[in-house]
């Protein structure tokens, strides 16, 4: 609830009340109602209150809406299908799914089927659409009218004419019938669901049969966590099973490092197929049938189960269906609600996790069988969302093999629904979900309280937490011998020279070119001797490699790998710089009575799942939103007031937020105009008008816009502020003298020349303000040197070179495995 507040003093402020234990903010200011930058994949009101709960089994009428229950007239539902039969003549690609993720359009998929093609999927084929109402993006006319408020939503929102052109189509075979199976057969001669229960056996877990299990494992993994999927891979490696990876198409960084430690195995491969797989979408459904597929054309693989892992998967043990009466389409990397659907007659739908175990033969059923359960149900769940979670379930309850079902995945799931299920992937999916959270150090007493049969749990993330990854790893296979290195530390790439800097923004491309600057000037400092060159450098070119460097589970900076002219030798060499971020945060002196705050943080990406900016050192410019967050402890039900103050003391914004005793955190992104001010910013927070703490954040002037260096007009544009230096429409400046924040004409003349500043002088003013909230903490060597007291960076503890051998993979031990 936002408010005004006027009776309680003479400075209002908005009032921001918390009903929930940790603060969402799901209103702004009411000063200023301004569109969220977001708003293009942001999901229409009528998606906040859909009802996400379980079906039963089909044995109930189902409701519709009045307009999907009409049957359309034969003749035109006979010319339509007559046309669209035309169209699917000659087109028998694998059955792999649709729209920009290397799958098939929905007119692809019923001929797919039979193929058992292995290689490389096609481009889909390409439509041609366009126009710029919901009535009229299209160059040939529709077959119907798009009058679902779901679908015309999804239309308004579609950035692509081929997304929107696929949309109208999808709905408009819906409509006519022509889409989804009204009845399917069901295989299975039981009555009711089987459910065989299997024990734990604990005298068993030595045992080793005379022909062991042999088993696929298929990893489906995405982002840039290469250490963590190879630390995974080597706890579950063995050299009787089997390994097949697929990298998500917008991995590079991964696929690379995955090319390069397969080579070493004979029994990992790649898929030679990428697809972009998406939270939800029909895509993940595609990447394990054609991964089933090519698994079984393996005839020297001769496996007999497959299980499906992430890289957020660890081994514990060596000792929902939702929305299925929703159509979805996925395309340009979004699921998009088109209105509703009957679920067919004829079958018990069931569902569950989307990581599963499933045996050879029903592999085989459900890869090559043309029967009408598979071919119907491969139909339904293209236009399905999270279809991995029941399409599995839902046909082998049906199937033949319903004898054979087992309900437990082997695995534990940190569930934490509270946290979880805030909608946070609403920018992808027009639906609520929810998401596990990551596993802390507390929770590794779950691990050994389960009954059942477990042997995977997730999710882990080193980002959030290695510890307890290191936890389970000593547990499974013990201590590694002391004085190993690197056992706290953990390394992540966010940027690599072959994904070219079109990968990255202008902010940082800005940062990390300062940040190896800063670097430079440390090794000129500390190593260089007077009279003597061969310590200094002069900057080339662009970064090659960053990581974020974490120590004990507390994030230490960046790590930028640069190139730089020996001005010695005149020769090129590579280096790696250790930027820190300063401590910003800072309690009142003398301090308050009020103890409730323990920290606060300006940032982007808020996770508040798992309570922290994914932006890690909080790399924001002028073009960025800020969210203001604060920790709290225990403690009576308060009130703070928030102000935010921009580098030449305009207070930019300012509000109360009520904090409920219980509250642990809040978070909230005051609606400020756009450009902010380059440079330091100050968020204070006051109790009844009496400071309690303050937190600096820096806003990055730009060196770089698209790329190439910022011209005169652009930069001008982009530092001099909001117009007026308005950041609302509110005025805040009565506030100034209350809180001794004077405006000092000079300093605002200043900011002027800084804005207009180009070339050497904006490098200077950059390096200045990123010397103020950053240090370099080290440089080191990636190899030659002339410089004779620069230490290598395979001999540093920080260095993304130095050894790690918690995430190296290495020769198979005499028991097959690699840990």
């Amino acid at each position: 609830m936002v408010m005004f507040r006027t009776d309680r003093d003479p400075h209002p402020s908005p009032l921001i009340t918390l009903e929930t234990q940790d603060g969402y903010f799901s209103h702004r200011p009411k000063e200023k109602v301004r569109t969220d930058s977001n708003n293009e994949n942001s999901v229409p009101k009528d998606f906040e209150n859909v009802d996400n709960s379980n079906f039963a089994p089909r044995t109930q009428k189902q409701k519709h809406q009045p307009e999907l229950a009409k049957k359309p007239p034969s003749r035109q539902k006979e010319l339509l299908k007559r046309k669209l039969e035309q169209q699917e003549k000659g087109k028998g690609h694998s059955f792999l799914g649709k729209g920009t993720n290397e799958v098939l359009p929905p007119s692809e998929r019923a001929a797919a089927n039979s193929s058992h093609r292995k290689d490389a999927p096609r481009q889909p084929h390409a439509r041609k659409s366009g126009g710029s109402s919901p009535e009229s993006k299209y160059d040939q006319p529709l077959k119907c009218d798009i009058s679902g408020k779901e679908a015309i939503s999804a239309l308004s929102r579609s950035k692509s004419k081929h997304c929107r052109q696929e949309i109208g189509e999808t709905y408009c075979r819906h409509k006519l019938g022509l889409l989804m199976p009204e009845k399917v057969t069901r295989f299975c001669p039981l009555e009711g669901k089987a459910n065989k229960n299997v024990q734990w056996d604990e005298d068993s877990v030595e045992y080793m049969p005379a022909n062991p299990v042999r088993i696929a494992f298929v990893l489906v993994v995405h982002g840039r966590a290469s250490r963590q999927l190879q630390r995974m891979f080597k706890a579950i490696y063995h050299k009787d099973h089997f390994y097949y990876i697929h990298v998500d198409k917008r991995s590079n960084y991964l696929h690379r490092q995955v090319l390069q430690f397969a080579r070493q195995y004979d029994n990992v491969r790649i898929t030679p197929w990428r697809m972009a797989t998406i939270w939800g979408g029909a895509s993940l459904l595609s990447t394990y049938l054609q991964s089933m597929r090519d698994l079984l054309e393996m005839t020297d693989w001769p496996w007999d189960f497959f299980i499906n892992l992430s890289a957020a998967d660890y081994p514990i043990r060596f000792i929902r269906k939702q929305g299925l009466d929703r159509l979805f389409l996925e395309c340009d990397a979004h699921m998009w609600r088109l209105g509703d659907r009957r679920i067919p007659e004829g079958i018990a739908v069931d569902g569950g996790s989307d990581w599963f175990l499933l045996n050879r033969k029903f592999v085989e059923y459900v890869t090559f069988s043309t029967d009408d359960l598979v071919t119907k149900m491969k139909q339904f769940y293209s236009f399905t969302l999270l279809p991995a979670e029941s399409f599995f379930h839902t046909v082998l309850e049906n199937s033949p093999h319903c004898d054979t079902m087992v309900d437990n995945n082997l695995r534990i799931t940190n569930w934490n629904r509270k946290l979880g299920c805030k909608c946070q992937y609403k920018h992808i999916v027009d639906w609520c979900g929810c998401s596990p959270n990551d596993f802390k150090p507390q929770d590794f007493h779950r691990f050994q309280q389960t009954a059942r049969p477990t042997f995977f749990a997730r999710k882990f993330e080193a980002v959030v937490n290695q510890e307890i990854i290191g936890q389970l790893d000593y547990y499974l296979y013990g201590n590694y011998p002391a004085g190993t290195p690197g056992l706290r530390s953990y390394w992540e790439n966010v940027y690599d020279e072959p994904d070219g800097i079109h990968s990255l923004s202008d902010v940082t491309l800005t940062l990390y070119h300062s940040f190896a600057r800063l670097g430079l000037r440390r090794a000129q400092k500390s190593l260089h001797a007077v009279g003597d060159n061969s310590c200094r450098y002069y900057p080339m070119g662009h970064p090659a490699s960053v990581h974020l460097y974490f120590l004990a589970d507390r994030f230490q900076g960046f790590l930028i790998k640069h190139h730089a002219t020996n001005l010695a030798m005149s020769k090129l060499e590579t280096l790696e710089t250790w930027v820190m971020p300063k401590k910003v945060f800072k309690i009142a002196s003398p301090p308050s009575d009020f103890g409730r705050l323990q920290f606060s943080e300006v940032g982007t990406d808020w996770d508040a799942k798992e309570r922290l900016f994914r932006n890690f050192g909080g790399l924001l410019g002028p073009m960025d939103e800020p969210v203001g967050m604060q920790k709290w402890g225990k403690g009576p039900n308060v009130t703070v007031t928030v102000i935010w103050v921009d580098p030449v003391n305009i207070i930019a914004a300012t509000y109360d937020i009520l904090i409920e005793s219980t509250a642990e955190f809040t978070h909230y992104k005051p609606p400020l105009n756009l450009p902010l001010r380059p440079g330091v910013w100050t968020v204070k927070i006051l109790h009844h008008w009496v400071s309690v703490a303050e937190t600096k954040f820096l806003v990055t002037p730009l060196t770089f816009s698209n790329r190439q260096p910022i011209k005169p007009e652009e930069a001008l544009k982009m530092h001099n502020g909001p117009l007026r230096s308005a950041y609302m429409e509110q005025s805040f400046q009565s506030l100034n003298p209350v809180l001794s924040l004077p405006i000092s004409p000079a300093q605002v003349e200043q900011a002027r020349r800084n804005a207009a500043s180009t070339g050497t002088a904006l490098e200077g003013w950059l390096d200045s303000l990123v010397g103020g909230m950053w240090t370099a903490m080290d440089i080191c060597a990636t190899g030659p040197t002339a410089c004779p007291v620069m230490q290598t960076c395979s001999q540093t503890a920080w260095s993304s070179f130095s050894p790690d051998p918690k995430s190296e993979l290495g020769a198979v031990k005499p028991d097959g495995r690699l840990r």
